[in-house]
């Protein structure tokens, strides 16, 4: 539920940087993490059969590894496709990270049909993410992947 001006504000803050990798990560972390709702934020890189927590603000979270498959940010990978989740209450397999976390957003970083990561965003109201959200997310997950360094090897590439 975010609105244009607010996407076209930050979209226009990202497309200025020059930064690349990480220190790109960390600039649109902090940019989401100042979005109301966006209680969470954190960018996994996938290596192999594990996603890895590559930067994040919020509360500390234990899930620095997931398996794919696990939770909603490893069945996002496994099914290769975002996961936008009104009530994680209602969700069999959620891996819960805060008591706080009512609703979540995951949206894959994906270079030449090859997944390189996702976004994951965490918000403490139900409902707190919708399709508006998703687009948004899924421009900024363009240009991280395009600023992504080094190659991963992913057996979870698009055929």
């Amino acid at each position: 539920m975010i609105s244009k001006e607010v996407t076209e504000l930050h979209m226009r803050t990202v497309l200025e940087s020059t930064m690349q990798g990480h220190d790109f990560q960390q600039i649109v972390v902090k940019l989401l993490f100042d979005l109301p709702y966006y209680d969470w934020v954190g960018i996994y890189e996938l290596k192999g059969d594990e996603l890895v927590l590559a930067t994040f603000l919020g509360e500390p979270s234990e899930h620095s590894v997931i398996k794919v498959g696990e939770g909603v940010c490893g069945t996002a990978v496994k099914d290769k496709k975002n996961q936008v989740i009104v009530d994680v209450a209602k969700v069999e397999n959620y891996l819960s990270c805060s008591g706080h976390t009512n609703s979540e957003i995951v949206v894959l970083i994906k270079r030449d049909g090859q997944i390189l990561g996702q976004i994951d965003v965490d918000g403490h109201r139900k409902g707190a993410f919708d399709e508006s959200d998703e687009k948004f997310l899924e421009a900024m997950s363009d240009e991280l992947a395009r600023r992504w360094t080094g190659e991963r090897e992913s057996i979870y590439a698009r055929k």
